[in-house]
């Protein structure tokens, strides 16, 4: 987690995963990414796993993110 101003920034290369393939859970100021990647046969061929806590004086309300064209999955939230 990285202070920027006012805003925390949580950034993961994802960019071996689809956009639909990643899931973005937040909860009591914690993140979660999970990616999975499934082959044609149906079996679950790469996945994906971090989680990490926000500060305390993060705004739960303010949590966003975005997957930039090269994979980057950028998490970002405000600071209180």
């Amino acid at each position: 987690v990285r202070a920027q101003g006012d805003t925390y920034q949580v950034v993961a290369d994802v960019s071996q995963f689809e956009p639909q393939d990643i899931v973005v859970t937040t909860s009591n100021c914690h993140v979660a990414i999970q990616a999975e990647k499934v082959a044609e046969d149906g079996t679950i061929c790469d996945t994906f796993t971090h989680k990490c806590q926000l500060p305390e004086d993060t705004d739960p309300l303010s949590v966003s993110c975005a997957l930039t064209e090269a994979g980057t999955l950028v998490i970002t939230a405000r600071r209180r």
